[in-house]
């Protein structure tokens, strides 16, 4: 049976076991976006990729679906994939400090985003992921973000709060808002 997010998180330990590593929590169910296939994303900040990946085995490895991989390129990132309590996990390791990492740069957008835009933003992005559109793009499309949505949606995570207003009341997603068409 699936727990709920957080459930399973609490139930792995993982945000404890990688305490070390600034894990934090990422993605669609801590924004309760979540569709049924999606996973858990945890950031972590691991100027050490080779003690990242060899916590990762030891702590994981045993789950099923276990994958774990570094990029090539890109600063080398490792990433970690397992099952667990019904839900995927995806574990991002990078040098980077999380609060720099793009993941955790559209995750705090996202959230600031529905945070101050009305109820109808949620439903609204739901039905575009509904729809088959990955969260950034379901985002920019509701918002008519023009250009790539991920760059769109990164160039508003040091907006401050009166650009975000603006954006959610040209779309027509301020609080108090009927969307527009």
């Amino acid at each position: 049976m699936k727990m709920d997010h957080d459930a399973a998180v609490r139930a792995i330990g993982i945000l404890h076991v990688l305490r070390e590593f600034d894990a934090r929590l990422a993605g669609t169910p801590p924004l309760d976006l979540d569709l049924p296939g999606s996973d858990i994303d945890v950031l972590c900040h691991a100027p050490d990729p080779i003690r990242f990946a060899a916590i990762l085995w030891r702590e994981w490895s045993l789950c099923p679906g276990f994958s774990l991989h570094q990029w090539t390129s890109a600063g080398r990132p490792v990433v970690a994939r397992f099952h667990a309590h019904g839900w995927e996990f995806e574990v991002f390791g990078q040098a980077v400090p999380v609060d720099g990492q793009m993941g955790w740069r559209h995750f705090v957008v996202e959230r600031r985003l529905l945070e101050r835009g009305s109820p109808a933003l949620r439903a609204a992005v739901m039905a575009r992921r509904r729809s088959g559109a990955k969260t950034e793009a379901a985002f920019a499309q509701v918002l008519r973000l023009d250009g790539d949505p991920f760059e769109a949606i990164a160039a508003l995570a040091l907006a401050p709060d009166e650009e975000i207003d603006r954006h959610l009341a040209r779309a027509g997603y301020a609080p108090g808002a009927a969307p527009s068409p």
